[in-house]
């Protein structure tokens, strides 16, 4: 029969050289930390050396998340004058438009050419295109024709309407780029861009922007 003292002793042993293991451990790891002493590599893991097509993908695929949109609105006044003419065949309209404006950046356009990786200080240097309009388009529920005033002797242009809303599109598309919705939408990119590969573990990322054509 075993004898139960001797085993709580083995025990009491192997229990005591655990904790001694670790607090060995515990002053090894210390003593590296405070006198600067690198680590190996299957300790404290390894840099990312390289940016592959898969994570390449991944950042394409934030392409919605980069996306700012702007709400632009004007009135609009189209027509022709015939001077004391215009009761006879004068014609004219008074719009209220609203468009809608979005930005951002094709991250289609980049490839793994796009990241200049520097393994040894963590640097990540990404090449972005620079920010575009994607779409400009009059909001068809928000935008009215408030009045419209033909004279006696004429039935209007059918295409005075038309006309007006694609001047209303265009004229709001460049409002919103003079109230800076490319220079957000370059921000918000670079932003998202930014954290999704800190994320992967890259310390420092350093956007660099392309020369906008």
């Amino acid at each position: 029969m075993a004898n139960p003292a001797a085993s709580i002793a083995a025990t009491t042993r192997a229990g005591i050289a655990v904790l001694v293991g670790v607090l060995l451990a515990g002053v090894v790891f210390a003593a590296l930390s405070v006198f600067r002493i690198d680590l190996p590599s299957f300790i404290t893991g390894e840099e990312f050396s390289e940016v592959g097509p898969t994570v390449v993908e991944s950042i394409q695929d934030l392409s919605e998340l980069t996306t700012v949109e702007m709400i632009e609105y004007t009135t609009m006044e189209r027509g022709e004058d015939f001077g004391w003419l215009n009761w006879a065949r004068g014609d004219r309209l008074y719009m209220f438009a609203v468009a809608r404006i979005g930005a951002g950046v094709d991250l289609a356009d980049l490839d793994p050419e796009s990241f200049v990786v520097d393994a040894e200080n963590g640097t990540v240097l990404v090449k972005l295109p620079p920010a575009e309009v994607l779409y400009a388009y009059l909001d068809s529920e928000a935008t009215e024709v408030i009045d419209r005033d033909t004279g006696l002797l004429t039935k209007g242009d059918y295409e005075l309407e038309t006309e007006a809303r694609r001047e209303a599109e265009s004229l709001l598309e460049s409002q919103a780029v003079e109230n800076g919705l490319l220079e957000t939408a370059q921000e918000n990119a670079e932003t998202t861009i930014a954290e999704f590969l800190h994320g992967l573990g890259y310390r420092h990322v350093i956007i660099e922007r392309s020369p906008t054509p």
